[in-house]
């Protein structure tokens, strides 16, 4: 069990970079630094801006997000230095605005025209910005810029996109990849449908590909400190982990993506349709229709250019399908062994009334059979044998696999009269890069296009970091498919099987939706090849008379069984519109008041309708058109897209209230269900230790105060006999504040780690250094970010923020450092003390916050208290609740509930306080867990007296 245990001193508000250690090297010598000669160290020191917040807030009304991205950096250096701010966005998205805000001048984006002739990305000064592919379905936008020395500054990205139905839910992801540890880091998110929402769920941290990034600390379920509030058409979701919670996640700042499922209700067969302002969205999403029946072929890349990692070979496999391969044979094929496995998988999933192939290709066009054949047990098991068969060799001729696959399934449709109740599909697996036949990609597509007349639609999957996407988005933008990447690091098998899964269920072909002329103008696309089951089809348009009562709504389209025809009147409720979503004025494209979110939704869909167009189109007058079309649509409605560019206008001076004109307040929806009971006149708590220790089983947080001596020597942590640690920490006092009932105040100066296993070794921190000696000696400023490391032993300094120290990359600490700008009289720089992973500490770990690690604690009301739901705090009134007791290690302990500001007052704990110097809570009395030096490594019993432990 992981508890979040800390000594919670005033955390710094910002917190500096961590950088990722890699191989270790042998170390040089720094100005003021005592090099060992014999460990092997890496070096790397850095004075990097510090991040002091990192905020997404998201709000997303009828499947549309408009989504605010905030960071906040200082420069505590002595010079100018350069800073880069980068955002993975959804690659589906369209950025809106961009304002950096460096010192009191303001850089405000400008969407504008792209000269055709002119591929320039912003420049203004030494400050820019850039957008360049990120990971799979992500772009990624970078903006750099100076920020003078002891100066700050300020980044605010809006990007706006429609969610997409897929397996059933629609899916809002958000990437927490900061870089860095972040002193205030939050993503907020509401979601307002007008249907009701049918489901909701919040996924655990995703992050396949990047290096460096941990786990969190459970593997299913939300992610630590995720809060949900729920109604029947609202939601709100905040993510707002602490420091320590960030550190376990990763401590190099990269978390992954915090993703958000969720789904409508649904009543009308024939859809949703919501009106505002004149424009009006139809959303269609049938269920409960018997499956169309599917000719496929899957084709598959047996080249030799897919030798390498997709090629790598698990024991597994062979045991999974023993009971079928004929012995002897173990080849390896196309692709890596777990995506064979989906392919076997695949096949099963097969129905009765479907009918399949198997084209393997490389310079050689290979056909299992000359024709589809009927699913059976007999097909299935010899298709899953031919597939196991293949082995890579030779080039990759791509255009003479699709064409083969083409003619079979024509030849099925042609002879077999199933005709408009059956859907046809490629489902297409390569690396992309066509080597053989026809290697000229505008020749490919043509010729597919020509041989596939709109009747089969392709399906394509790239696999491996050199795929030729491109040349596969055409081949499926065109041809009515859908297109997925998977990377060589990614588990391509459940990759492969989710992607069929969007596609293994048809439930309508040729889908026409028509609304009458005289009513509805300028709608998206009315014509869809297919529906598959837990997708959805979008149309939007303009109203021609703003006060129609009914719209009139006709659906045509062929089943499994006949052709069906839908027809209704659908009242029009129109909504009033509120203001601004996007935090942001924008000019409307009919010139009338505030913009709305289904005008912007109809903008988004038409300016991706265009550019997908202006992407298929061979013919330059049409082309022209059509990039001029979108180009002024984007340019409206401030989106970046290829034929838009943004530009920074600037410097201005800085006016009140500009942060929230540029994106501080992105849209908030409907006031919360829950109203927050966070108090503002909350005064900040600093001084004397404030122990905060979480007990995740039963979602309480207990919190505590030694009020020490100083020179006292706190036992922090005590394991010297099993995994061999130790942690101590010494106070140091000042006078206390004016007014104040206490005659003195202490802080912890000095936190001594000492290592006993495998190697022996200790580590003395400061908020001005960090001693590291393992039979050499190191010493390391804590205002350069550094990271050193030997023996199983890592030590990551974010100058002037903290100090992360790893051991055996079971056991990891974080000690935060506290810095005043300018401290009163009763203030010391001091350190803050965190067990961020408590993995490799045994089971007899004990000291003031080792003894809770294999705890848990439960809560009873007191009697003469007031009757309050005890387990639920948010409930309870600001300020100090009622009396409880807690149950823990089989002591009763009196605590009272209170909100306390720590971290100079910059973050708020919800926590049960036990009073007396936590009489009763602790074992003992804290005088037991006095250590008589700083190298103390027994079990303190009381001052002066100790033993081993």
């Amino acid at each position: 069990m992981l508890l979040l245990l800390g000594l919670c001193l005033g955390l710094s508000l910002c917190v500096g970079s961590q950088e990722e250690a890699q191989s270790w090297g042998h170390s040089s010598e720094q100005d003021g630094l005592r090099v060992p000669r014999q460990v092997r160290l890496l070096q790397r020191l850095k004075t990097k801006p510090l991040m002091t917040e990192f905020s997404v807030k998201s709000t997303i009304i009828s499947r549309y997000a408009f989504t605010t991205v905030s960071c906040r950096m200082l420069n505590r250096a002595s010079e100018d230095q350069d800073i880069e701010f980068q955002m993975q966005i959804p690659a589906a998205a369209f950025i809106t605005n961009f304002t950096m805000l460096i010192g009191d001048k303001v850089y405000q984006g400008e969407i504008t025209e792209r000269e055709k002739k002119s591929g320039d990305r912003v420049k203004e000064k030494r400050n820019k910005t850039t957008e360049e592919n990120g990971e799979k379905g992500t772009e990624i936008f970078r903006a750099s810029a100076v920020i003078p020395s002891k100066d700050k500054a300020a980044f605010f990205l809006s990007y706006e996109e429609l969610l997409q139905r897929r397996l059933g839910k629609y899916e809002h992801s958000i990437s927490v990849r900061p870089q860095q540890l972040s002193g205030r880091l939050s993503v907020d998110v509401n979601i307002l449908e007008s249907a009701g929402i049918a489901s909701l769920e919040v996924l655990p941290l995703h992050n396949s590909r990047q290096r460096g990034s941990g786990r969190g600390e459970d593997d299913s379920g939300p992610p630590p400190s995720t809060v949900i509030n729920q109604n029947e058409t609202f939601a709100n979701i905040i993510f707002k982990p602490t420091v320590v919670q960030q550190a376990r996640i990763a401590q190099n700042g990269i978390l992954g993506d915090f993703i958000i499922r969720y789904d409508v209700n649904r009543e009308q067969s024939i859809g949703d349709i919501q009106v505002l302002n004149g424009y009006f969205v139809h959303y269609f999403a049938p269920k409960d229709l018997p499956p169309l029946p599917k000719n496929v072929v899957f084709v598959l890349d047996s080249s030799a250019s897919m030798v390498g990692t997709k090629l790598r070979q698990d024991i597994g496999f062979s045991l999974a399908v023993q009971n079928w391969v004929p012995k002897g044979y173990l080849d390896i094929s196309c692709v890596t062994l777990q995506t064979k496995d989906a392919l076997f998988t695949i096949l099963h999933d097969l129905r009765p009334q479907d009918r399949f192939s198997i084209i393997g290709f490389s310079n050689r066009i290979k056909v299992w059979k000359d024709h589809l054949i009927s699913v059976t047990p007999d097909s299935i098991r010899d298709g899953k044998v031919y597939i196991h068969h293949m082995s890579p060799t030779g080039g990759t001729d791509i255009n003479g696999a699709l064409q083969r696959a083409i003619r079979l399934l024509n030849k099925y449709v042609a002879h077999s009269g199933i005709g408009d109740r059956s859907v046809s599909l490629i489902v297409f697996l390569t690396d992309g890069k066509p080597t053989v036949g026809e290697t000229h990609t505008l020749k490919i597509l043509n010729n597919t296009r020509e041989a596939a007349r709109g009747q089969v639609c392709i399906f394509t999957i790239g696999i491996g970091n050199d795929v030729d996407f491109r040349l596969l988005e055409k081949l499926s933008l065109e041809n009515c498919g859908l297109t997925r990447r998977v990377h060589e690091e990614e588990d391509a098998g459940s990759q492969l099987i989710g992607f069929y899964d969007e596609i293994r269920t048809p439930l309508l072909s040729d889908i026409r939706i028509d609304y009458p002329p005289s009513s509805v103008v300028q709608a998206t696309k009315t014509l869809f090849p297919n529906y598959f089951n837990g997708s959805e089809i979008i149309i939007a348009g303009k109203l021609v008379d703003r006060k129609l009562d009914h719209l009139h709504v006709e659906v045509t389209a062929s089943n499994s069984k006949k052709f069906i025809i839908l027809k209704t009147d659908v009242p029009v409720r129109p909504q009033k519109a509120g203001k601004d979503v996007t935090g942001s004025p924008r000019p409307g494209g009919d010139g009338e008041g505030d913009t709305n979110h289904i005008e912007r939704l109809w903008s988004y869909l038409t300016t991706k309708e265009l550019l997908s167009s202006w992407l298929q189109s061979d013919d330059e007058p049409e082309k022209e058109r059509l990039r001029q079309r979108a180009q002024a649509l984007a340019v409206s409605y401030r989106f970046l897209t290829p034929f838009t560019s943004m530009k920074l206008r600037g410097p201005v001076p800085r006016m009140d209230g500009l942060e929230e004109a540029h994106g501080m307040s992105a849209a908030m929806g409907p006031e919360p269900v829950v109203q927050s009971v966070r108090g503002a006149g909350t005064q900040p708590v600093d001084g004397d230790p404030h122990f905060v220790v979480d007990f995740p089983l039963s979602r309480l947080t207990v919190c505590f105060n030694i009020d020490g001596q100083p020179g006292d020597i706190l036992r922090l942590v005590s394991d010297h006999r099993d995994s061999g640690v130790t942690v101590n920490g010494e106070l140091i006092g000042a006078p206390a504040p004016p007014n104040g009932h206490k005659k003195q105040r202490t802080y912890l100066r000095t936190i001594t780690i000492l290592i006993n296993k495998p190697e022996r070794s200790y580590l003395e921190i400061t908020p001005s250094r960090v001693i590291l000696d393992g039979g050499d000696r190191l010493v390391l400023p804590c205002n350069q970010s550094v990271v050193v490391g030997s023996w199983g032993l890592e030590v990551s300094v974010s100058a002037n923020a903290n100090v992360t120290v790893t051991i055996q990359g079971s056991i990891a600490f974080v000690i935060l450092i506290h810095l005043y700008k300018k401290p009163a009289p009763f203030q010391r720089h001091h350190l803050g003390f965190y067990i961020a992973n408590s993995e490799g500490l045994s089971s007899n770990c004990h000291g003031l916050l080792g003894q809770f690690l294999n705890q848990d604690a439960r809560l009873t009301e007191d009697p003469a208290g007031p009757s309050q739901n005890l387990t639920h705090p948010l409930l309870l009134q600001v300020g100090e609740g009622p009396e409880a007791v807690l149950t823990v290690k089989g002591h009763q302990v009196p605590v009272v509930w209170k909100q306390r500001k720590i971290y100079n007052g910059e973050e708020q704990i919800d926590c049960w306080f036990a009073r007396n110097n936590a009489a009763k809570l602790i074992d003992g009395e804290y005088k037991d867990y006095l250590a008589s030096h700083p190298f103390d490594t027994g079990m303190t019993l009381g001052r002066g007296m100790s033993r081993e432990l």
